[in-house]
C-alpha cells in the first residue's frame, strides 16, 4: 500500500475541541476499519512546540510547528475559534501560513468558523462556501468575493471544502473518505462511529424550529410549538386565528410581526420539514407522507418540495434515506 494521506490539522490558542478531535476520530476510525494499511497519519501542528488550549479548556499536543510542516501535505484542515464576543478570531499570521502551506496541500477543509481563516488567506474568493450559520452573514459582508451559503453542513468547490459547525466536522471528515477509499469504507467508519450515514452537503444545518427565533409573545412560541407537532391539523390563518382568539386580520398581522413570516409560509415550512424526516427516515408511500405532514396531496407535497428545496421528493428520499 501507498504511504499514508497526510492529514494536518491547525491548533491554536482556543481553537475549538470538537473542530480538531472530530474530523481526526473519523480518520482514526477509517485506519481501523482499512485493512491491509493505515491510509491516514494524522498530525496536529501548532504556532510553536508543545502544548495548545482549546477553547474547552483541554490541552492539546501539537506533533509539530507550523515552521516544520513543509510541502508534504495531502490535507490541510483549518479549524476555528471565537472571541469572548462571538466573533472569528483571524490572527495574521496563522492566515499567512495557511496561504503558504495550501499552496502545496492537495486538498484544504475548514470547519466551522475556520472558513473566515480561508477567506481572509484568499482562498475562498470565487467560490461558494458555508460556515455556522451565526457567521455566515459576518462572512458575507468581510468577503464579498466569496458566495456564502449558510445552510449546508458542507461544500465542495474544487479541492477546497467548507463545513458547517460542531458535528458536521464529522460529516464533513468522512465525505474525504467517501472521496479517497469509497462509500463502503467511510460507511464502516460511520457504523462504528453511530454516526447517520450519510448526511450529504446539501443538508440543512437545521430545521424549522431552530431557525425561529423566540418570540416577544409566548403565546405566539406556544402555538409555533403546536403547529410543528400537529402539521396535519387545519393549519389555516382562519383556524389558527380562531385557536388564539383573535380576528384573523390580527392575528395575521401579529403572527409576521413576531415571526417574521406569514402564517401560510410558516406552515408550509414546518409541513417540508415533518416531510423530510418521513422521507429519511421511513419507506412510507407519498400520498401518506403528504398526508401525514397536512399537505393533503402528493401533487402538493411536490409543488411545496419544488419551492423550498428545490427538488422533489423522490429525489430528495433517494439522497438522504438514513433508515435501514
Amino acid at each position: 500500500m501507498s504511504a499514508p494521506h497526510r492529514v494536518v490539522i491547525a491548533v491554536f490558542p482556543d481553537v475549538d475541541l470538537l473542530d480538531v478531535t472530530g474530523p481526526a476520530e473519523v480518520f482514526a476510525a477509517a485506519n481501523r476499519e482499512m485493512s491491509g494499511g493505515t491510509p491516514y497519519r494524522v498530525l496536529l501542528a501548532g504556532p510553536d512546540g508543545g502544548q495548545v488550549r482549546t477553547s474547552a479548556g483541554v490541552r492539546l499536543a501539537t506533533d509539530l510547528t507550523f515552521d516544520q510542516v513543509g510541502d508534504r501535505v495531502g490535507t490541510l484542515v483549518v479549524p476555528g475559534a471565537l472571541d469572548r464576543a462571538g466573533a472569528p478570531v483571524i490572527d495574521p499570521d496563522l492566515v499567512a501560513w495557511i496561504a503558504a502551506t495550501a499552496r502545496h496541500a492537495r486538498r484544504v477543509a475548514s470547519v466551522c468558523v475556520g472558513a473566515h481563516l480561508l477567506a481572509a488567506a484568499g482562498l475562498l474568493a470565487g467560490r461558494t462556501a458555508t460556515t455556522h450559520w451565526a457567521t455566515a452573514d459576518r462572512l458575507a459582508a468581510d468577503h464579498p468575493d466569496v458566495v456564502v451559503d449558510p445552510d449546508p453542513i458542507y461544500v465542495r468547490s474544487g479541492n477546497v471544502w467548507t463545513g458547517a459547525g460542531i458535528s458536521a466536522c464529522m460529516d464533513l471528515a468522512l465525505a474525504l473518505v467517501a472521496e479517497d477509499h469509497g462509500e463502503r469504507l467511510a460507511l464502516k467508519v460511520a457504523r462504528q462511529l453511530v454516526m447517520y450515514l450519510k448526511r450529504q452537503g446539501g443538508q440543512s444545518q437545521f430545521s424549522v424550529p431552530l431557525w425561529q427565533a423566540p418570540a416577544e409573545r409566548r403565546d405566539i412560541d406556544e402555538l409555533r410549538a403546536w403547529i410543528t407537532a400537529n402539521p396535519s391539523e387545519d393549519l389555516s390563518a382562519a383556524a389558527l386565528a380562531e385557536r388564539m382568539c383573535l380576528s384573523e386580520r390580527h392575528f395575521t398581522r401579529v403572527f409576521r410581526r413576531e415571526t417574521g413570516a406569514t402564517p401560510a409560509a410558516y406552515v408550509e415550512a414546518v409541513r417540508v420539514e415533518a416531510a423530510r424526516r418521513l422521507l429519511e427516515g421511513t419507506d412510507e408511500p407519498l400520498d401518506r407522507v403528504a398526508a401525514a405532514c397536512g399537505l393533503g396531496s402528493v401533487e402538493t407535497l411536490h409543488r411545496a418540495f419544488r419551492r423550498r428545496l428545490g427538488t422533489t421528493p423522490a429525489a430528495y428520499r433517494r439522497r438522504f434515506r438514513t433508515a435501514a
